[in-house]
């Protein structure tokens, strides 16, 4: 394998990586929280269990950010294009925008989603509200995406 298709794959590994890690401690610290309701009243399940899962999409971007650079490299075709160091470095570039910003948004969005879950445990009329805020952060994620997607696709081999 060529060092050029070598720091591509670093890429996809970056991206699926740093977003995967921002999601699982994400998810864990809204868990955590979600565990606490539950002790005291098992029926807000189904919402603790939304707020959740929200931060978990940012290792989903991740994988599909993996995804499109493995498959730019014919990684999953089974045939390798042949890359310049210079494309290898563009591609392994274009995985930062959702790597780093899907493991900053994981994390903060497992925080707001935490902070949510103790608003629907008092005051469960305002679950609405309470899905909102861990939302607002989403929309970091996906613009990181987006960003590593026009990057990629930018990129001529």
């Amino acid at each position: 394998m060529e060092l050029s298709t070598a720091i591509a794959i670093c890429g996809a590994a970056i991206a699926a990586g740093l977003a995967g890690c921002g999601s699982a401690v994400g998810v864990g610290i809204a868990g955590e929280a979600g565990a606490g309701v539950l002790t005291e009243d098992p029926r807000k399940f189904g919402l603790v269990l939304l707020l959740q899962a929200l931060p978990g999409t940012q290792g989903i971007y991740g994988l599909l950010a993996g995804f499109l650079i493995m498959n730019k490299i014919g990684l999953l075709g089974g045939s390798l294009v042949s890359l310049t160091i210079q494309q290898g470095l563009a591609i392994a570039f274009s995985a930062l925008p959702i790597g780093i910003v899907g493991l900053v948004s994981g994390i903060a969005q497992g925080k707001t989603s935490a902070a949510s879950i103790q608003l629907i445990a008092k005051r469960p009329e305002e679950a609405g509200k309470a899905v909102i805020l861990p939302a607002m952060v989403e929309t970091y994620a996906v613009l990181g995406l987006l960003m590593t997607v026009l990057l990629l696709n930018g990129i001529k081999i």
